[in-house]
């Protein structure tokens, strides 16, 4: 089977296994709505009820066919605890979540890019900084990053607010003082990751022959990257960033959460906490389309992308 034939097929397995495992996830999470909603008084008569209302109650296959027929509608129900259509929910979150995603990666992937570049082919002194940067970035959980730049740059300097709620209806790109340490919190992560998996990659293809052939030649460096390295690493890069974006769309809970903004990172953390399992599965069910889109389409770039016998 030729490879544009090949992509689609793995993506609509890769969905159907990502769905199979949500929904198995969220159906061994211990409680249910109704426990919730019961407020852990309501009896056990009035929790088969609630069960009941809710659908709880029904064979756990029939609960996934009902939850995919209902996704591949565009219908994925209901909230359990708000009674609130899921789509609205997500919409309603998706603008805050997509522009903190957006401005994370505008900062992140030309940072990623430097560090890569600077720890494989950046000057002697600067090659061990860099490592170490990268090495420690990785490692560091989003909430100590969070409280390091709040203290460095609210507390400390004085730049921006601490907390980020936004006033009521407007939108997120309007107010860019109160985005800026959530973005930063997660863009410095995610840079220190990207160049975590990206400076082996780079640092293969810069011992290429071909590389070393067209150095030799004297083209400049900036020609040497653009039509020698950047073509053998974009299949790596792409998948990077397409699982570093769907990460995003779920990862950007603890950031939301902890500079106070409402976005599907939150709604994530709040629908779990309440067992509210469509609004959970919803979610989840995104982000991972979106990495799977990403997927794809870097599988879909990388045969035109191999040069392995390439020469300048």
């Amino acid at each position: 089977m030729p490879w544009p034939a090949r992509v689609p097929a793995r993506a609509v397995l890769l969905m159907a296994a990502a769905s199979v495992v949500i929904f198995l996830c969220t159906a061994a999470l211990p409680g249910d709505a109704a426990d919730v909603l019961g407020g852990g008084r309501a009896g056990p008569g009035e929790l088969a009820r609630l069960r009941a209302e809710q659908g709880l109650d029904r064979p756990l296959h029939v609960r996934y066919l009902d939850w995919l027929a209902g996704v591949l509608t565009g219908d994925p129900g209901v909230s359990l605890i708000t009674g609130r259509p899921i789509g609205e929910l997500v919409a309603q979150r998706a603008g805050v979540t997509l522009t903190l995603a957006v401005l994370a990666l505008a900062v992140g992937v030309p940072l990623t890019a430097a560090l890569a570049w600077a720890a494989v082919r950046g000057p002697g002194w600067l090659r061990h900084p860099a490592n170490a940067v990268i090495v420690a970035g990785a490692a560091l959980p989003q909430a100590v990053v969070a409280a390091a730049l709040v203290a460095w740059l609210s507390a400390g300097w004085g730049l921006f607010p601490p907390v980020s709620m936004l006033p009521a209806g407007e939108p997120a790109w309007s107010r860019p003082d109160l985005l800026a340490l959530p973005v930063l919190t997660l863009a410095l992560p995610i840079a220190a990751y990207g160049a975590a998996l990206l400076r082996g990659a780079i640092g293969d293809v810069v011992t290429r022959p071909y590389v070393r052939d067209a150095e030799l030649r004297g083209l400049p460096p900036a020609t040497i990257v653009l039509r020698y390295v950047l073509p053998m690493i974009a299949a790596p890069a792409t998948r990077l960033l397409a699982v570093t974006l769907g990460g995003l769309v779920a990862g950007t809970a603890v950031a939301e959460t902890l500079f106070g903004l409402a976005g599907l990172g939150e709604l994530l953390v709040t629908a779990i906490s309440t067992r509210d399992v469509p609004v959970v599965q919803s979610v989840a069910l995104l982000a991972a389309a979106v990495v799977v889109a990403g997927l794809t389409a870097a599988d879909a770039a990388a045969p035109g992308r191999r040069r392995e016998t390439a020469r300048p």
